[in-house]
């Protein structure tokens, strides 16, 4: 059996002339041809139709794992290589066949050097995306959907019309090959491991939800909050409230479950403060036998003190501001929307609502789909929350994968989605500069 990561598996029999050079030469680490034959992005962004093999993925597979044989200018070769195709428009999170990004790849070969190099790619991209006010969705597809949407928009000012694709299957890996009309070169399709989920805000807070063992999912099946995060919540206290100590004033934005208000609750605090949107999570609130109903509110210590703010944490959010309330802790996990409203809440919002002295925090499942998401949004997210005038300290929390490691198995029975494939959880703890 050929080994997997082997050029003659990678590169197939049908791939065009052209992408087969450009394969070649980056899998050769032979930046010399790699700048002859590049004088489009459009080339380092080829793919294999068959492997969905890139220049990317061929310069860092072909090192292989780290071995005796490694000399300083094969590592250097391939430094230069992966750097130049970079440079060139080669994209950081296009998948292969294996679901493999070019990073996943490094990763797996324990190459560290090159696969900082796609984490600084990733951070970069995600930057530009930041300055145009249009966040690239970090997903587990590898299909570029913004890049691919501008094609099509530029087509359509042409006039041209977008020919119709045929899919074919190969009948390997269970990836298809597209079908171009006569004349065009096939194109790689990525696998899709997971179903596709497209929870967005609006057509989140439409759902129908459901409680039951130990999570809440919405009608399509998408997990909204799973009782395995209750560690990473108890955790979230501990570094939002030091000490615990009582008569602190919090405010948590997204109720869920109730998991981290519960734990909010029995720190006794002067003032907590909660926000949600969702219909039937505040019907769940308001029953008989909620923590947090009728009963809850009329106990605070003055009037108002403990309360669920009922709506949209952007328009809630923006009269407590106005309204001059300030909070010791502020916690946010919200679901359905993209990491621009978190950037917006901790922007716009966190100056005035939080003390001098007091301590941000969120629920940092961005791209927590592979590591190299994960990665890359830890890093964009220290670099706006220092915009912001915001210091982050992370600390890692292993998680036990035991009944999380399969779809649709343990704790995801149930659930259309893992969004969450991760050994460790970062927990970020926020506080003012200076």
């Amino acid at each position: 059996m050929a080994d997997q990561d082997s050029i003659s598996v990678r590169i197939s029999a049908n791939c065009p002339p052209e992408t087969q050079r450009v394969l070649t030469a980056a899998w050769s680490h032979d930046v010399k041809a790699i700048k002859k034959l590049l004088d489009t992005p459009d080339k380092a962004r080829c793919q294999d139709p068959q492997t969905g093999e890139t220049p990317l993925h061929a310069a860092i597979r072909s090192c292989g794992a780290p071995s005796e044989d490694d000399t300083p200018e094969d590592l250097e070769a391939a430094h230069k290589t992966v750097y130049e195709l970079l440079l060139w428009g080669a994209i950081w999170n296009d998948v292969d066949d294996h679901n493999e990004t070019p990073g996943c790849a490094a990763q797996r070969l324990n190459r560290p050097e090159l696969y900082s190099l796609c984490v600084d790619a990733g951070v970069r991209a995600e930057m530009i995306f930041g300055l145009l006010d249009g966040y690239e969705k970090l997903s587990s597809d590898g299909e570029d959907e913004d890049e691919d949407m501008a094609d099509g928009e530029a087509q359509a000012e042409d006039g041209d019309e977008a020919p119709e694709l045929v899919s074919v299957e190969d009948g390997q890996n269970g990836t298809t090959v597209v079908a171009e009309p006569v004349g065009e070169e096939p194109t790689f399709q990525p696998p899709k491991n997971d179903p596709d989920v497209d929870a967005k805000s609006e057509a989140y807070l439409r759902s129908k939800l459901t409680y039951s063992d130990g999570k809440l999912v919405d009608d399509a099946g998408n997990g909204i909050m799973m009782a395995w995060e209750t560690d990473i919540m108890r955790r979230s206290v501990d570094a939002l409230l030091p000490g615990k100590e009582p008569g602190k004033r919090i405010l948590n934005i997204g109720f869920g479950m109730g998991i981290i208000d519960t734990m909010f609750a029995e720190t006794k605090p002067a003032r907590h403060h909660v926000i949600e949107a969702h219909p039937e999570v505040l019907v769940h609130i308001s029953a008989p036998d909620s923590q947090f109903g009728k009963a809850w509110e009329e106990s605070g210590p003055e009037p108002g003190a403990f309360k669920v703010h009922q709506g949209k944490w952007q328009e809630v959010a923006l009269e407590l501001l106005h309204s001059g309330q300030v909070y010791d802790a502020i916690y946010f996990d919200t679901f359905g929307e993209d990491y621009s409203q978190l950037r917006m809440f901790f922007t716009e919002f966190i100056p005035g609502l939080l003390d001098a002295q007091g301590i941000f925090g969120f629920f940092n499942g961005l791209g927590a789909d592979r590591n190299i998401c994960y990665d890359v949004y830890t890093k964009v997210s220290e670099m706006h929350l220092s915009e912001a005038g915001l210091d982050v300290d992370w600390t890692e929390i292993p998680v036990d994968m035991k009944e999380l490691a399969e779809a649709g198995k343990g704790e995801w029975e149930g659930v259309k989605r893992r969004y969450w494939t991760l050994d460790t959880y970062r927990l970020p703890t926020c506080t003012f500069l200076g």
